[in-house]
């Protein structure tokens, strides 16, 4: 039976600075493999200290959402600022992107769809 989610089974990584490829893109894919390893595949990605954002950041973050969704979690960002808001809407991968202002509502919408899937 899965690990219900909870505050204990969220992992929340934060990276920072700018996200437009290595070292940045593949150290946020290592931690969120590190963290699908060790049996939590519900993450919150909090971009509230990325300054820069292009396309080989979302293509991380999608290849990551995938990650998580695959071992039967899902991965929501937090705190995006306007550059990264930016990004999403020009790229138009907005809707792909379950986003929230705070860590706090990223955790509460990973507790939610983890009940919705319980049904």
């Amino acid at each position: 039976m899965p690990q219900p989610v909870d505050e204990s089974t969220i992992a929340v990584i934060r990276p920072s600075g700018s996200m437009m490829g290595p070292p940045a893109t593949t150290g946020l894919q290592k931690k969120v493999k590190g963290h699908i390893e060790k049996g939590i595949p519900w993450v919150v990605v909090d971009l509230g200290k990325v300054d820069w954002f292009n396309s080989k950041g979302i293509g991380t973050l999608i290849s990551c959402v995938t990650s998580c969704r695959n071992a039967g979690g899902d991965l929501v960002v937090a705190r995006p600022g306007k550059k990264v808001i930016s990004v999403f809407m020009i790229s138009q991968v907005v809707k792909l992107f379950n986003t929230h202002e705070t860590v706090e509502g990223a955790k509460e919408a990973l507790i939610e769809l983890r009940s919705a899937q319980e049904g």
